[in-house]
């Protein structure tokens, strides 16, 4: 039980912490869906047909998804503080490399590149928010890191759109990469772990230690050596697989809006360029509303002692089974409707986003950079299986069949967290 006397004296580091986290994902999500804004002209320009924009679209996915359980590993073994500020860095030179491409081929591999480098970012994250928030302030601590997807797209699409106005698509690349230079150099000098951080007092450390937080007192960070038995752990338990699923089918919802939406916008609906930005900035907001809205309703009734199965899945199911209302914008003609039925499954999305709360509690604490990392590979696969098969499904001229698609997948995603996941309890290994 924390006492009064911490709470009137605790520091407040954790939250700086959260505020640095938050920008590592705005420049995570502005990087990796930067070609997203620019995939139009780059169709253009580059004489690509639907399923080459597709195979465009995924190819970051290809090296996120299958360089996510060496990121995880990574997190374990070595921490996060050199590691993350390196990865920032490494994939914002990837994206100024994009500016200076001339085909295709090349394109592709520097995607390849940039999933690569980004990919132990998310299991960083976790690990962060882990080790510096007690379980009860842990739903809105993701809640808010995770709303730095939205909120940046929100806000910088219709200014990404207007910096690739003014300096073209390659400029676009040119500014955000040395963006994400800047901050990966800040990122080094700014992170410390809780038991080496200058600023933070014994009240602070005592009430997130009490409270559930995974720090070690006797070292920087509990360095994991990596055993080839726990990578079959991770793969064996039934709850973990229910979480692996239902973020592959959060994943889906969220790669259409990060990938084909503004092109489904300009080439689909034949709306115009500029509007275009305004238009697909409102999901985003949306989006932003339901994340923070899932995480910190959640925490809310976890501290009003509601069982977790309701107060960490609901918000999820429930946001899933919104995400299927995208399959609504089929039948409407309007751009207010098609916005309308965008935003609501986007702000479905948003409510599910609170997905990474399963891994800190169900992981084994030895293993939480592991399952991360599978958690985050399997929802990976979707960055490559879900632009490409929107590629071929729309090959035709029609976008009706991949929005049935991808609520679908939301529905899935909705099951699996009901008849997999089970009782929310930590799962314990020998």
């Amino acid at each position: 039980m924390v006492t009064s006397e911490y709470k009137k004296k605790e520091t407040s580091v954790r939250y700086s912490i959260l505020a640095a986290v938050f920008v590592n994902v705005v420049i995570n999500y502005m990087d990796r869906s930067n070609i997203s804004v620019a995939g139009p002209m780059i169709s253009k320009e580059l004489g690509l047909d639907s399923i080459k924009t597709g195979y465009m679209f995924s190819a970051f996915g290809w090296t996120y998804a299958f360089l996510q359980i060496p990121g995880g590993i990574l997190a374990d073994r070595f921490g996060v503080k050199k590691i993350y500020s390196m990865a920032l860095i490494l994939w914002s030179l990837a994206t100024i490399a994009q500016g200076f491409v001339g085909g295709f081929i090349l394109l592709f591999l520097l995607r390849l590149l940039i999933g690569a480098f980004e990919a132990p970012s998310y299991p960083m994250n976790n690990r962060i928010v882990t080790s510096w928030f007690p379980v009860n302030e842990r739903a809105s601590a993701i809640a808010t890191y995770t709303s730095g997807q939205f909120i940046g797209l929100a806000f910088l699409t219709p200014v990404l759109i207007l910096i690739q106005a003014y300096t073209g698509w390659r400029g676009l690349f040119y500014i955000t990469g040395v963006i994400g230079v800047i901050w990966g150099i800040c990122w080094f000098f700014i992170y410390q772990t809780p038991m080496r951080h200058k600023k933070i007092n014994e009240s602070e450390l005592a009430y997130i230690e009490e409270g559930g937080a995974v720090i070690n007192r006797n070292k920087e960070e509990e360095y994991k050596k990596f055993e080839w038995r726990n990578l079959g752990l991770v793969l064996s338990k039934r709850k973990l697989w229910g979480i692996y699923i239902g973020q592959f089918c959060v994943g889906g919802t969220l790669l259409f809006f990060l990938t084909w939406f503004p092109k489904y916008l300009i080439d689909y609906r034949k709306m115009d360029f500029i509007k275009s930005g305004l238009y697909a900035s409102v999901p985003f907001l949306f989006a932003f509303a339901g994340v923070l809205f899932s995480g910190f309703l959640s925490d809310f009734l976890a501290k009003k002692n509601i069982s977790a199965g309701l107060a960490r899945k609901a918000p999820v199911v429930i946001g899933l089974l919104l995400s299927v209302s995208i399959i609504g914008a089929n039948y409407v003609t309007k751009p207010f409707w098609v916005i309308f039925f965008m935003s609501l499954a986007f702000f479905g999305n948003g409510l599910a986003s609170i997905t990474w709360i399963f891994v800190s509690l169900l992981a084994p604490k030895s293993l939480l950079g592991l399952t991360g990392g599978m958690f985050n590979f399997i929802g990976g696969l979707a960055t490559i299986l879900v632009p490409i098969a929107i590629g071929y499904l729309v090959h035709k001229g029609d976008f009706s069949p991949a929005l049935i698609f991808i609520g679908g997948l939301a529905l899935a995603g909705a099951l699996s967290y009901v008849f997999l996941v089970g009782k929310v309890e930590r799962i314990l290994i020998d």
